[in-house]
């Protein structure tokens, strides 16, 4: 199955999910992760008809999108991935949004560098929701203080939240994973009434139907459209 036929798929299950679920149709955005494909692969997708893409490390991130973002203006990339601060100029001219803080440090530096450039750069703020191993806040209350110091930046814009599940076929915990965020987001809506977290990126190829359930406004899908990693 080609690229084309994959994403025509995975289109028609988010909407079918979204029916199911009584949501609106149209309310969750795709995202195709294109981390280890081919910029030909990219260009495929594109030509189908999608134009969120997300990378997940910043050098890939350039090589691949320097280019397409020239001959698609209209395409949009997401950084996914863990940011090191040293590579934040780096990246920050191709991405409409970093999808990964996870402490305040890099969003100081996502601050300062985005004011060099002129830039406003969308973040949403990762949390930590499932595994031991897997990046983001680990609580809210550090979550909290990062969203505290908003208040004096003027280069970034809250957009919302991320999570990553844990990698089990055990959908209780990842159902858990993806409320937990939910229940996060309510409460930040409450706490900080004047930033916007109406985005919820949740929910990847092998669980990007149960992300839906729970409330994802944004599903990261790479498998389900471009195969296996290359």
């Amino acid at each position: 199955m080609g690229i084309r036929d994959s994403l025509e798929r995975v289109v028609d299950s988010i909407r079918e999910t979204e029916i199911s679920c009584g949501r609106e149709t149209g309310s969750v955005r795709l995202m195709a992760i294109s981390k280890f494909h081919p910029a030909e692969a990219v260009v495929e997708a594109i030509r189908a008809g999608q134009r969120l893409f997300g990378e997940n490390r910043v050098q890939e991130a350039a090589d691949k999108f320097s280019a397409i973002v020239g001959r698609y203006p209209d395409t949009e990339l997401h950084l996914v991935g863990t940011l090191q601060r040293n590579k934040v100029g780096k990246i920050l001219p191709l991405v409409a949004c970093v999808q990964s803080v996870d402490r305040l440090e890099i969003l100081a530096e996502i601050e300062r560098r985005a004011g060099v450039l002129g830039l406003v750069t969308d973040v949403l703020f990762e949390m930590h929701t499932g595994e031991e191993s897997k990046a983001g806040y680990p609580d809210r209350e550090r979550l909290f203080r990062s969203l505290d110091a908003l208040a004096g930046m003027r280069s970034v814009r809250c957009a919302g939240l991320m999570t990553m599940a844990p990698f089990t076929e055990d959908e209780k915990a990842v159902r858990a994973s993806f409320r937990a965020l939910r229940l996060t987001r309510d409460e930040c809506a409450k706490r900080y009434p004047s930033l916007d977290f109406s985005v919820l990126s949740m929910g990847m190829s092998s669980d990007y139907r149960i992300a839906i359930e729970e409330g994802s406004t944004l599903v990261r899908v790479g498998t389900a459209i471009f195969g296996g990693r290359g």
